[in-house]
């Protein structure tokens, strides 16, 4: 069975372009994306509904599934388009939500009392559409139990009701990625010496980029050996520890800055040997998932969605309990590092790859239109 569907991507850029692609070019279904550029992502929660309404009413086109992501107004697209979208089945896949995503607060809507409005077109996305995905166990429980307080801050009519109806459309369905196309830059060398650490996150407050490398410096200053790959999108305004570390671990330094090609970032990934990860924010962590892909060995907090991908009995030499501990953990695994068998990071995490998972989105999508 053969389904028609039309994405839904108003922040069509990143990991969400990847993920769109990944899905239209690895499905059995016909997917036809319809997307806007990815920038200003407040304005396309608010106005992205309107110009992707425009584009679907003026389509020739009747899908059997409409499947969105977390960044769409569900309920304004529908409004405006309900001669054709009335009765077609609906889906939102949420690569993150603004209820429980850590704001920062120097943010003018924080202190403006306003980033309750985009948590709310999530709240109402969820309450329309058929069926809801999230991309970790994790992320689907932070989003369903931080309903109650979310609500209830509310005057009246808080619609607690709701949160039930929420949760029995709500699953797991893990971030399909591409990590086939990293292998064709694995280099023959398995290890460096000294060891190589990387970060490879967004510049952003929410990856904790603070404690990492306040622990390089420290290892620096102890005369601990090691190389560092910085690798992540910049914006703006980012954290003022990156100049810092820029300047401190020079001569550590291989690469600081975005990639600029795939080919550039896969490379510096296999060159890296070990993933020290900070995070207070993951709702899935594609980058370290790539990275672990890559072998890097990982040291991971066990928090967030990261016990997912590696399970914690299993793999607990991977996980640090504590925030007072992980310079320890890193200096340990420096030292260590040369003793240890090569990481076999497609062993660990393949399950992502589109080839894997592919057919549990094909089969959850026959699903929601044969109800």
């Amino acid at each position: 069975m053969q389904l028609k569907i039309i994405l839904l991507e108003p922040f069509f850029s990143g990991s969400h372009q990847q993920w769109a692609e990944g899905l239209k070019n690895n499905s059995r279904h016909k997917i036809e994306i319809l997307s806007l550029k990815g920038r200003h992502w407040k304005w396309r929660m608010y106005g992205g509904a309107v110009a992707l309404a425009d584009q679907f009413n003026q389509l020739n086109y009747h899908p059997d599934l409409l499947l969105a992501t977390d960044m769409l107004d569900l309920a304004t697209f529908m409004a405006l388009t309900k001669n054709k979208s009335a009765h077609i089945p609906t889906a939102v896949y949420f690569h993150e939500n603004q209820i429980t995503y850590p704001w920062s607060p120097f943010d003018e809507d924080v202190k403006l009392e306003r980033n309750n409005q985009y948590g709310f077109i999530n709240y109402t996305s969820a309450l329309v559409a058929d069926q809801l995905f999230f991309n970790s166990t994790f992320h689907k429980n932070a989003f369903l139990n931080s309903l109650p307080s979310f609500l209830h801050q509310f005057p009246d009519n808080k619609g607690l009701k709701n949160i039930e109806k929420i949760k029995t459309k709500s699953t797991t369905l893990p971030l399909g990625m591409d990590l086939r196309r990293f292998d064709k830059y694995k280099p023959f060398a398995t290890k460096n010496n000294p060891p190589v650490l990387l970060w490879n996150h967004r510049w952003e407050y929410d990856k904790n980029p603070d404690p990492f490398f306040y622990a390089l410096f420290r290892l620096k200053d102890e005369g601990v050996d090691f190389k560092l790959i910085v690798l992540g999108e910049s914006y703006n305004k980012y954290p003022s520890i990156f100049k810092n570390a820029k300047t401190r671990l020079k001569d550590n330094i291989i690469h600081f800055g975005y990639a600029e090609s795939f080919e550039k970032y896969a490379s510096l990934l296999w060159l890296a040997d070990i993933l020290p990860v900070t995070s207070q924010q993951d709702f899935f962590g594609g980058s370290i998932v790539e990275a672990i892909y890559c072998d890097c060995v990982p040291i991971l907090p066990n928090r967030l969605a990261y016990p997912e991908h590696l399970n914690e009995e299993t793999y607990s030499h991977y996980y640090y309990q504590a925030d007072e501990v992980f310079f320890g953990k890193l200096q340990d695994t420096l030292i260590e590092f040369s003793n240890k068998e090569p990481l076999n990071g497609e062993l660990l995490v393949g399950k992502y790859d589109w080839d894997k998972l592919i057919y549990k989105y094909d089969d959850e999508f026959i699903r929601i239109v044969s109800k």
